[in-house]
């Protein structure tokens, strides 16, 4: 991996977990703790993070749970417009799974005001936000919290899904591509959403355009994991070819539909 490449996954890993240890790093990465410690100077050097003895944290995490707001929030018209076609496939008693992140944050807008519902989740933000109904029974994960994407994660998250039979699973993901399959900035992220597609009878992963064709840190495994792919217009022809090809379902949100 080249060094700027590296020094984006670190970022992207910091925001994911909001903390990094420099031995850990090193070890993920197969470099040199004095290599880490150069990519996070040249990080602070850009004002995306701060340093620390042995390590390094996102900047401005405080600031962002202490509002409850997520720092992954591009392509937002998107989200919404997937979100939308979501609305379409939830019903009043409905048992679902919303994962956390900015598109199943969406979802969780759109449906806080459908009676009826049972929502699992391990997104904090989406627990408060559904909570609020309280028509609606919301239901947490245990697990390790992280910042910036206000959830819990880790193996005690995940065991919370045994034994559990859910109808619908909202899934997110950071990358999607053939080769790597469903990718996540995070490893500890990946036993969660293991367990929350073994409790769901059926699996929307939920993604905007910008993401496929995308790699993140850590495969979770191939695509055939998932039912559906529910994602924008903007979507490239080639990429609707390989779905096809692979006989995965794909939900198209429209604008204005």
């Amino acid at each position: 991996m080249l060094a700027t490449q590296r020094k984006e996954k670190i970022l992207e890993l910091l925001k994911e977990d909001g903390s990094a240890k420099v031995a850990a790093l090193a070890k993920l990465f197969k470099v040199t703790e004095v290599t880490i410690r150069q990519d996070l100077e040249k990080l602070e050097k850009e004002g995306l993070i701060v340093r620390e003895h042995g390590g390094a944290h996102l900047k401005n995490v405080e600031d962002q749970v202490r509002n409850f707001s997520l720092i992954q929030r591009e392509h937002l018209v998107e989200k919404e417009m997937i979100a939308q076609k979501c609305l379409e496939l939830i019903q009043p008693g409905d048992i679902i799974i919303l994962d956390s992140g900015s598109t199943t944050t969406e979802i969780a807008k759109k449906i806080k005001h459908i009676n009826g519902l049972v929502v699992i989740t391990n997104a904090l933000n989406i627990a408060l936000m559904l909570g609020a109904n309280p028509h609606i029974e919301v239901v947490m994960t245990g697990g390790e919290f992280k910042p910036p994407t206000l959830s819990l994660t880790g193996q005690k998250a995940a065991d919370f899904f045994e034994g559990l039979y859910v109808q619908k699973l909202f899934l997110a993901t950071a990358g999607i591509s053939l080769k790597s399959g469903l990718t996540y900035p995070s490893i500890s992220d990946l036993v969660v959403k293991k367990a929350m597609i073994d409790a769901a009878e059926i699996t929307y992963l939920v993604a905007d355009s910008s993401k496929i064709g995308q790699s993140s840190f850590a495969s979770l495994g191939a695509l055939s994991l998932i039912d559906y792919i529910i994602t924008d217009d903007a979507i490239e022809e080639k990429h609707k070819s390989v779905f096809k090809e692979h006989e995965i379902e794909l939900i198209i949100a429209e604008k204005g539909k």
